[in-house]
């Protein structure tokens, strides 16, 4: 239990730490989840459709993209994080957009809200920094009957990004550890259904153009958020090589090789 809250304790320090350095005015909620290189937030919204009045929970909120991005579209949202520095942040992003977004500070290994509280939990890359089959039966808690919860989180079985994953020391926090795909079983368990899919593995090739000819550190720029910041640049080869994402994905074992996992599960 120590060595746990310890772990927790890192992981406030190195989000406030971020937080501090977050321009929101420069922050696009949209192309997080319309936008090329958001193939992930692209599949769960094609599951989730009209979110028009549902309640939902943001766990794990970070700079604010998601919680703002339903209010937008007509949600309840609560934006809420272990870091009080990332909730302050994305209620700074609200005040920009306009829209009534809530905050509150949550550990997602122990959600403090009642049994069958929301519509949707939404998690975006928060599971490989907490024991994730914990912070899944908390999310199967507080959903309602019918409800669906959904995550998009980093998988630890592709060798180019565990490179790069040795690498960029500096903009990634110590203890965190990306899923192994099997984490699908586990939320089988839990939920009545679940749809998934796996994204990025001939695209990877981004990373490795923002590394060998861009020559851009991944020690001072987080690519997985320049991949968002720089959509526009990037949209007509992101689509290229996504449809051979499509084709090699057909083959047997090749989905477990992609760098993300999306997944919407009905409880």
């Amino acid at each position: 239990m120590e060595n746990m809250d310890k772990r927790v304790q890192k992981e406030v320090e190195f989000h406030d730490r971020w937080a501090a350095t977050i321009d929101v005015v420069a922050l696009d909620v949209d192309i997080y989840f319309e936008g090329s290189t958001s193939p992930e937030n692209r599949f769960i919204m094609r599951q989730l459709g009209d979110i028009q009045g549902k309640r939902i929970l943001d766990l794990g909120c970070g700079a604010g993209e998601n919680s703002v991005y339903f209010a937008r579209k007509g949600a309840h949202c609560i934006a809420s994080d272990i870091s009080s520095g990332m909730v302050e942040t994305a209620l700074k992003l609200a005040d920009k957009y306009g829209v009534k977004v809530d905050g509150k500070v949550i550990n997602a290994m122990n959600i403090d809200f009642p049994d069958n509280s929301f519509d949707i939990v939404y998690a975006a890359n928060i599971l490989h920094h907490v024991n994730p089959k914990l912070a899944l039966q908390e999310m199967y808690r507080v959903v309602k009957p019918g409800g669906k919860v959904c995550f998009w989180e980093p998988l630890k079985h592709n060798p180019i990004i565990n490179i790069y994953r040795q690498i960029a020391k500096d903009v990634r926090t110590e203890d965190e550890a990306p899923l192994d795909i099997n984490i699908i079983q586990f939320t089988k368990k839990l939920f009545s259904d679940v749809k998934f899919d796996t994204f990025w593995l001939i695209s990877l090739w981004i990373f490795i153009q923002f590394y060998l000819i861009e020559r851009v550190s991944p020690n001072k720029e987080r690519y997985w958020k320049k991949i968002i910041y720089e959509e526009p640049r990037l949209r007509r080869l992101y689509f290229r090589l996504e449809r051979l994402d499509y084709l090699v994905k057909k083959l047997p074992f090749m989905k477990r090789f992609a760098w993300n996992i999306a997944v919407v599960a009905t409880k």
